[in-house]
């Protein structure tokens, strides 16, 4: 049997944690569900692969920014932190989408600069990075500040396979939710206003 590594065991029990409908559940039964899933992440198949890796195959390793984001989402469901308002989410949209379109273009090879290098000698976009939490501990943004600052701990501890600080910090996955999350936002006060112009 292959064991999966850490984040991917995490990744598979918070993805299918939070998909699943446990909102008539008490506390106590989500979380014995949370704790289930994380063993049933360890189970293998006939390939020899647990799910976990299965998981792992397809998406391979997520940033641990992802994690934190989705591990928060967890502690909200599981009642033991309310939910972020549309406006405190605002700043990690324009946070992810931003970064996103200044790595994942470069990396597919738009453009002249190749942006994905500088994570592999990544003192200047530690530092931006730096100053962008500095932004968000303004803002009053704490996940986005854990989000950061653990993927940069991360990082140094050389906690995933990936010598590339980018590879902490962003995956597809949270770019392309924050930007959707964005068009939605933006779609969602367009027709408010419009029906409010109507009124």
């Amino acid at each position: 049997m292959i064991i999966a590594s850490w984040q991917a065991v995490l990744t598979f029990a918070l993805v299918v944690f939070l998909l699943l409908p446990l909102g008539r559940l008490s506390v106590g039964y989500r979380l014995a569900t949370l704790l289930a899933l994380l063993l049933i992440a360890l189970i293998p198949l006939s390939t020899g692969l647990t799910l976990a890796g299965l998981l792992r195959g397809l998406t391979d390793d997520l940033a641990l920014t992802s994690l934190v984001w989705m591990t928060s989402a967890a502690i909200v469901k599981l009642g033991y932190m309310p939910p972020l308002s549309v406006a405190q989410k605002w700043p990690l949209w324009l946070c992810f989408g931003v970064l996103g379109l200044v790595l994942y273009p470069a990396a597919l090879g738009i453009g002249m600069i190749d942006t994905y290098r500088w994570g592999y000698n990544p003192r200047y976009l530690i530092i931006f990075i730096g100053l962008l939490t500095l932004l968000l501990v303004w803002l009053r943004s704490s996940l986005g500040l854990a989000m950061f600052l653990l993927a940069t701990i991360g990082f140094l501890l050389g906690l995933k396979v990936s010598d590339n600080y980018w590879d902490y910090l962003l995956d597809p996955f949270i770019v392309l939710y924050s930007l959707a999350a964005i068009i939605m936002a933006m779609a969602s006060a367009a027709s408010r206003k419009l029906r409010s112009s109507k009124a």
